[in-house]
């Protein structure tokens, strides 16, 4: 019987009041479940503006550990109701430690982990250094009802190593959430078409799906200001763009220029046995040297 699993990137404007961003995230999911979705994915940090884009100590308390953390407790309720998986990201607090973490809840509401972001930025704007210590899970993939999933948080989506790393670890299907848009410093910049062949290269490479979320909507803090370009996207296993949020048309796999900045979602089937069938007909895995590299 096929293995056959429907994913979901959703897209949002965030507020400053985080109980009307977790009851959006609410409704968003549930409409995607309703389209079919059975592994949905939210965007990073959705739970407020990306506070990032200044360093002040109170917004530490923010941070929640796993068991206390709002968006894990009542998704989890959720993602048992609905019968769907739920990658969650969230602020994470551990004792004195503070992590960009995202928690894998499966169709039954159990937490099967947490993974810690790995590679943390610092930069006009996106200041997570001040905020977040380096991840230490190591990469993660997780077996889920509907397959065996792996997912990594924004700046980690700019490594070829962190895909690979999933790759090997058996990932059919991988995740991203992200918190993505202008530099404050150089407004006329768009790194919207590099970020996302970026991971378009992770899909073709590693022949393995990706699934982005990105927010959208302009969020000022003190002086700095970003405009989150949305574009969330479903990649198939050979980087091409198969659905995209905002997008009016999509031509021959590549990603829409400049797709409207919307929120919403969409939805993409994907066979699992014959990805990895196609997978390993490729023989990139059965070729690699690793002594060489």
């Amino acid at each position: 019987m096929p293995r056959v699993i429907k994913v979901a990137a959703t897209q949002l404007e965030i507020t400053r009041d985080p109980d009307k961003n977790l009851a959006k995230a609410e409704k968003i999911l549930r409409e995607a479940a309703a389209a079919g979705a059975n592994v949905i994915l939210l965007q990073e940090l959705f739970e407020n503006w990306y506070f990032c884009q200044e360093q002040k100590g109170e917004y530490f308390d923010w941070a929640k550990p796993l068991e206390e953390s709002k968006p894990v407790q009542r998704l989890s309720k959720l993602a048992k109701e609905l019968g769907v998986v739920l990658p969650v990201s969230f602020f994470e607090r551990v004792n004195n430690a503070h992590f960009n973490s995202l928690a894998m809840i499966d169709a039954d509401g159990t937490v099967l982990g947490v993974y810690r972001k790995s590679h943390i930025p610092d930069g006009p704007g996106y200041q997570e250094k001040f905020y977040f210590s380096p991840g230490d899970t190591g990469f993660k993939v997780w077996d889920t009802k509907f397959g065996r999933l792996g997912a990594a948080i924004c700046w980690d989506q700019w490594f070829p190593e962190a895909a690979r790393s999933m790759a090997l670890m058996g990932a059919e299907v991988l995740f991203y959430p992200t918190a993505i848009g202008s530099e404050p410093e150089d407004p006329t910049y768009n790194s919207y078409p590099h970020w996302t062949r970026t991971m378009l290269g992770h899909a073709a490479a590693n022949l393995v799906p990706v699934v982005a979320s990105n927010r959208i909507g302009t969020e000022t803090w003190g002086k700095s200001s970003i405009t989150f370009y949305g574009g969330s996207f479903i990649s198939g296993q050979h980087g091409d763009v198969l659905a995209q949020v905002g997008a009016k048309e999509l031509k021959d796999g590549n990603l829409h220029p400049k797709p409207d900045s919307v929120e919403g979602f969409v939805v993409q089937a994907f066979d699992l046995d014959k990805c990895r069938t196609n997978r390993l007909g490729w023989g990139v895995f059965r070729d690699r040297r690793p002594e060489l590299y």
